[in-house]
């Protein structure tokens, strides 16, 4: 095998998982991808998606697939509740923010279900992660349990009730910081009487 396509082999190692347009900017056709899979070197997720044979592949594979795809989206909702390890709930699809305008992504798998934000609510409380060395951005636990409450007509009341008491049984964030959060929201007025029950 050519030292180039090592080269691709050992980015694709680092990086977890690679789109073509990444091996561009490292200088190499993305022709080198389709080579390397005919070998049997990479395998192929989905449409323009690759990632080493013996890849290890974690429960949180579709976070990092979406990162990959749509990089301006953040992980929310049920997918960041899931994500904190606060629902026992594994949600069918991936649940992200995007800013207001923002084109809508068309990834046939996996499946998405997406909201609209803007100003700090799009842009607060972003925690960057690495998943299988994808860099991925989730929204922290005091900010996804004020979207709760945000979109509880979406997810419901009881979601949002049940990741507010899990996230104070299990310290996980401060009153102040949910209330900072619910503030930023629009939400602390509705997030206040259940602060309070609790």
């Amino acid at each position: 095998m050519t030292e180039s396509l090592q080269k691709i082999i050992r980015y694709v190692g680092k990086h977890g998982i690679v789109r073509p347009r990444d091996i561009e900017s490292i200088g190499f056709p993305r022709e080198y991808l389709v080579r390397l899979l005919r070998k049997g070197k990479l395998n192929r997720l989905g449409r323009g998606i690759y990632t080493l044979p013996d890849a290890n592949v974690t429960e949180r594979h579709s976070y990092a697939e979406v990162a990959k795809r749509v990089p301006e989206g953040t992980i929310c909702l049920l997918s960041a509740l899931a994500f904190h390890e606060m629902t026992t709930q594994s949600p069918a699809s991936v649940w992200i923010a995007l800013r207001k305008g923002a084109r809508t992504p068309a990834l046939a798998s996996p499946s998405l279900r997406i909201v609209r934000l803007s100003g700090p609510s799009l842009t607060g409380g972003i925690e960057n992660h690495k998943i299988e060395g994808v860099p991925v951005q989730v929204y922290s636990v005091a900010k996804t349990v004020a979207d709760c409450f945000k979109f509880r007509n979406k997810i419901g009341v009881d979601v949002a009730i049940e990741a507010l008491k899990d996230c104070l049984r299990g310290k996980k964030a401060s009153v102040n910081e949910i209330y900072r959060y619910a503030k930023v929201c629009r939400v602390s007025n509705i997030i206040r009487p259940y602060m309070e029950a609790l």
